[in-house]
Order: C-alpha cells, then sequence, then structure tokens
C-alpha cells in the first residue's frame, strides 16, 4: 500500500537548534508571519520570524502541544488539561475550558482546527499507557467525544473541501481516513488508508497540501513522506535526524515547509551521533500549503 512510486526527495537542514525534548504542533501565524511550535514535555512554546531570522521562546507552566492563531489575536494553546489564550506581547495566559482535568495521567497530544473553524484535539497517557487516550471535536464552544481507546492519537488533517479528516493511532502504524459530513463532523467509521505497520518508522504528525496530499512524519525513520490521494509514497523529506513529528507549512506563499523533532527516549550515545535532535528543520518543497482555518467559537 505504501510502495514508491516516481518518488521525489528532497532533504530538510537545520534552521533553529533548539534542541527540545519534545518538539511538536508547528502552526504559521500568517498575520504577524511568525511559525510557533511547542517543546511538549519541557514546557516550552517557540517562535520563530523567518524574515529576520529571529527566534526565542516562552516558558509555559503546564504542557502544551498546539498554539494556533486566533481570529481576533493571540493564540489558542492546547494544554495537558486545557484550553487557554496566550498573548505573545505579554506573555499572558488566559484559561477558558477544561477537558480530562479529572484524569491525571493523560495529557493533550496532536491538534488541528478543521476547515469548518472547530478544533480536533486527542490526549494521551503521559507514560503512553495503551488505549488511555482519546480524539475530540470542539465545535462552536461544545467539546464532543470522538473516539476512545486511542494510545498516541496523531496525524489529524483535513482536505482542502472538507470530506476527509485523518488520524492515526501511532502504535497501530496505520493511518485512517475518516469521511465527514458538510458540518465536518464523522460519517460512519474511519477505514484504513496507509499502513505503515511493517515498514521503518511510526507515524506522527501530518498536513495536507494544495494539492490534496498528506504529508506524514515517520518518527524513528528520519522522514516526512509525501502520500498521493490512495495513500502510495510519491515524495520523501530526508532528515539527519530519526525522530520527526510534524511538518506544517509557511511562509508567505505557505512553499516552506517546516519539521518539528524530538530526542525524547535517547540515550547518551544517540544523542552523541544526533546532537541536535529535537531542533526546526526547513525544507523548500515548491508546494503550496494550504491556510489553517482560525478557530470559531459561534
Amino acid at each position: 500500500m505504501t510502495k514508491d512510486i516516481s518518488v521525489s526527495t528532497w532533504q530538510a537542514e537545520l534552521v533553529v537548534d533548539c534542541r527540545c525534548m519534545l518538539g511538536e504542533g508547528p502552526q504559521w501565524d500568517a498575520k504577524n508571519q511568525r511559525l510557533y511550535w511547542c517543546n511538549i514535555l519541557e514546557q516550552q512554546l517557540h517562535w520563530l520570524s523567518p524574515a529576520s531570522s529571529e527566534s526565542g521562546h516562552y516558558p509555559l507552566d503546564h504542557m502544551v502541544s498546539l498554539a494556533a492563531p486566533l481570529e481576533g489575536g493571540g493564540l489558542l494553546l492546547v494544554g495537558e488539561d486545557r484550553l487557554s489564550r496566550f498573548d505573545p506581547v505579554n506573555a499572558a495566559v488566559e484559561r477558558f475550558c477544561d477537558f480530562e482535568a479529572d484524569n491525571p495521567i493523560t495529557r493533550s497530544n496532536d491538534a488541528r482546527i478543521d476547515r469548518h473553524g472547530s478544533l480536533w484535539l486527542s490526549t494521551m497517557g503521559k507514560k503512553a499507557e495503551k488505549g488511555a487516550g482519546s480524539l475530540y471535536r470542539l465545535h462552536r464552544g461544545k467539546l464532543t467525544l470522538l473516539r476512545s481507546g486511542l494510545t498516541i492519537p496523531n496525524a489529524i488533517c483535513f482536505s482542502e473541501d472538507g470530506e476527509f479528516a485523518w488520524f492515526t493511532d501511532t502504535a497501530t502504524g496505520v493511518v485512517m481516513r475518516w469521511t465527514l459530513d458538510s458540518e465536518g463532523w464523522p460519517k460512519g467509521e474511519p477505514q484504513p488508508w496507509a499502513d505503515f505497520s511493517t515498514t521503518l518508522g511510526n507515524p506522527d504528525g501530518a498536513v495536507v497540501d494544495s494539492e490534496g496530499c498528506l504529508w506524514l512524519a515517520l518518527w524513528g525513520a528520519g522522514q516526512v513522506v509525501r502520500l498521493d490521494n490512495n495513500g502510495q509514497i510519491i515524495g520523501r523529506v530526508k532528515l539527519p535526524v530519526s525522530q520527526p513529528s510534524c511538518p506544517a507549512f509557511a511562509g508567505p506563499d505557505l512553499k516552506t515547509l517546516y519539521i518539528t523533532t524530538a530526542q525524547e527516549g535517547f540515550s547518551a550515545e544517540q544523542l552523541a551521533q544526533e546532537p541536535t535532535a529535537g531542533s526546526l528543520y526547513v525544507v523548500e518543497t515548491g508546494i503550496a500549503g494550504l491556510a489553517e482555518p482560525p478557530l470559531r467559537f459561534a
């Protein structure tokens, strides 16, 4: 299902040597021309202004896995057990919604805003406990459980027309595709779409481009693969580190692909072999991504 067919290849390069324990959730803030990403385990929010090459980070008081731009300014933080608004100017955090606050073993993981302006977010066990995770949709202020019994939910992304959602439980190695109705709610059961269970690397974060292809990070394989509509590999981005976690399109034309990485679980020997693991990488693909919709509360 995932054999190579006319495969294009690219090489990613180091752009911010930040060495996060678990870099995740890259998001482009088009209004402010800034890329944000999270260092989940070390409770940091990182940023890069590509035009000036300036970068930095904000310390946080809880684990955060996504920072998405809000229509009225500021960022939505998808945190350990809560959603918050964050003002990058004064680093102020305003908590406005809890989820799984009564379950101390879980934290947020992958998340993305769908084509209807609704937030899909996932949880997982802090020690990746089997079946401890869930998948939710926050639609017009109401949080609905979509799926439970997941171990490491990832690869949440959506087709441009809103017809499909993708996600994976990384532990299974299989990317699922879910048909959506006109309001963005799942119809029926998700179907297996791309199987990596017998190949090197596990499916992690993903994003869809303007040609309808899905770019998927393969944790452990040092690659981001580009998949066509049938789940076939048609492109590969190679990295010098083994644990890419999520790609995101950014820049004025959305043709620059940024990739977060991680050094979680590394031994001292692995760190010596991959000293820049956990840093941010970049590649010019020549292919445009899709603008991420803002979150809608009403």
